[in-house]
């Protein structure tokens, strides 16, 4: 089977530039067909098609997206169902709103299955990250085949951006920058990780980072403030690495290895689960520990998530339990107890994620085919439809996400696909 297009340098002693750029490439092949503009089109130099890779996805972040073209050029039919009516509506808005204030009910969640996100190029192994693009219609999937993959979310036919392979180098997990220009993606046993620059088409390794003395970068989260990386590393240690740079700037230790970390929303703290089932939660300014405690009833941690409000904070455990903190208990309380335990999982609960409007918490154990819960908080109960109970459409999760204005939700799993969800009650992306 043909292979993606390379956007790496290759290894060979010599290479002619030119000539590489000049070299045909075939048009057809399932992964590239999207970007062609006639029948005709059906070879392209590798230069011509880097250039119609970065207008796609420059049209995708700012320019007037295909939908909307579309919806131009061609009126759109009327529809009596209702639910299809709402997410043609919500497709047609870009931006930023203010949110619905009428609050999500508990209960059953009225939520549409859609076409996998990732469906116009599934990965051929695990797919190990799924993410939401902060301010464009655009999901990020990465996995274990060694490729990351840009689509347009519609919700109806999902179309590939463009797809990227990193040679020898299966993808641990990758995000968006803050700024939303970059992704950032790190590997299984490697120190080294890439930065793809998706304006310019750039994909730029960066093999060392001074001051950092750990034999691998696996695990990362990008800082709310935007400019810096926090790495997790062995015994215990954090990094704080500055992109400018690539140098560490300081670290942080607590006591057992870190399962988790996750920031409050403004940045300026830190909470760390250890795997020791103790939460250290840290001032990042002062790079002081201003408060711990012991997650109730928890043996050995997993994860951690904080919700947006400032409100909660979530504790993944090996037993699949996950509690459900008040944040302001967890700052101030050596001992703060636990508002909900979540007991639905009975593997270790390994992805917590809280939707932008901190209405919904989402939990997954990858241990398990369908182990994945939505939590609605307000009530503290797990909707009761959702996964559909007789049917396999989750599989066994990695990752789990929601659109910035929570309208879709999507997940990676271990068959390679992202499945995506339409949650109706949410009018916009």
């Amino acid at each position: 089977e043909e292979e993606e297009e390379e956007l790496q340098p290759r290894q060979d002693a010599w290479v002619d530039e030119d000539d590489e750029l000049e070299e045909e490439v075939d048009m057809t092949h399932r992964y590239r067909r999207n970007l062609m503009k006639g029948e005709a089109e059906t070879a392209m130099s590798k230069q011509k098609l880097h250039q119609r890779m970065r207008e796609q996805f420059r049209k995708s972040m700012g320019g007037t997206p295909s939908w909307a073209e579309s919806s131009n050029q061609n009126k759109k039919k009327a529809d009596d169902d209702d639910e299809d009516d709402d997410e043609d509506d919500l497709l047609r808005r870009t931006g930023n709103f203010v949110a619905s204030s009428e609050s999500l009910p508990g209960g059953v969640l009225r939520v549409k299955k859609c076409l996998p996100a990732n469906s116009a190029r599934p990965s051929e192994d695990r797919l190990t990250t799924v993410q939401f693009h902060s301010s464009a219609q655009v999901i990020l999937t990465a996995g274990l085949d060694q490729s990351l993959s840009l689509f347009q979310v519609d919700g109806k036919t999902n179309p590939k951006i463009q797809s990227i392979h990193l040679e020898r180098f299966p993808i641990h997990k990758a995000q968006f920058s803050l700024d939303g220009e970059t992704v950032i993606a790190t590997s299984l046993k490697n120190k080294m990780f890439y930065l793809y620059d998706m304006m310019d088409g750039r994909v730029v390794p960066v093999h060392s980072i001074r001051g950092l003395n750990e034999a691998r970068v696996k695990e990362f989260c990008v800082c709310p403030d935007g400019g810096e990386l926090l790495l997790t590393g062995t015994n215990g240690y954090l990094h704080l690495l500055t992109l400018k740079t690539n140098e560490v700037i300081r670290s942080l230790k607590i006591n057992g290895d870190v399962s988790g970390v996750a920031f409050s929303h403004d940045g300026r703290k830190l909470f760390v689960n250890s795997e020791e089932g103790e939460v250290c939660v840290w001032d990042v300014r002062n790079s002081q520990c201003i408060n711990r405690f012991s997650d109730d009833g928890c043996v050995r941690g997993t994860s951690i998530a904080t919700s947006r409000n400032g409100r909660y904070l979530a504790c993944g455990s090996q037993s699949g339990v996950v509690n459900i903190y008040s944040q302001e208990a967890c700052l101030n309380s050596a001992n703060p107890k636990p508002l909900k335990a979540v007991m639905n999982l009975l593997t270790s609960a390994t992805s917590l994620t809280f939707n932008p409007s901190s209405e919904i918490l989402a939990i997954a154990s990858r241990v398990e085919d369908e182990a994945m819960r939505l939590v609605h908080l307000s009530s503290l109960t797990v909707f009761s439809n959702f996964p559909v109970a007789k049917r396999k459409v989750i599989y066994r999760t990695s990752c789990l996400d929601f659109s910035p204005h929570s309208g879709f939700f999507s997940l990676a799993n271990n068959k390679g696909h992202a499945p995506l969800f339409r949650l109706l009650h949410y009018k916009d992306f």
